[in-house]
């Protein structure tokens, strides 16, 4: 799997929430947070069809982009790869972490608890 960079997951991001969009759209989102050139967002949504990260639909003048890779394979490889290059790869090492440096929420805390529950009764079975 081709590892996308940090701009082309924010371009990613967009098009999992947004869907199929121009240019344009994508690029007025980027700008809501960061000040970007136009072209900038052009060539890095060209790049990404060319790594096939990205779809380029030309039968209109607007030309629009999809995502060509799915939001939850992508996070998932992504995830795999960080555990494994920084936790050793260990998933309980990276909670652990995770859970002591930020200020969980008990609403996320319960969510915590509820996924704990439902992959221990899949455990037991």
């Amino acid at each position: 799997m081709i590892k996308p960079s940090e701009n082309e997951l924010k371009i990613l991001q967009i098009l999992w929430d947004k869907g199929p969009s121009s240019v344009r759209d994508v690029h007025e989102k980027i700008s809501e947070n960061k000040d970007s050139g136009y072209t900038t967002t052009l060539k890095l949504m060209q790049i990404m069809v060319n790594k096939g990260l990205a779809d380029r639909d030309t039968t209109s003048r607007t030309h629009i982009y999809a995502a060509a890779i799915s939001e939850q394979v992508t996070k998932t490889d992504l995830l795999s790869r960080f555990i494994s290059a920084t936790f050793k790869g260990s998933s309980s090492s990276l909670v652990l972490q995770a859970l002591g440096n930020g200020k969980t929420t008990q609403e996320e805390l319960d969510e915590i608890k509820a996924l704990i529950s439902s992959i221990e009764k899949t455990n037991k079975k």
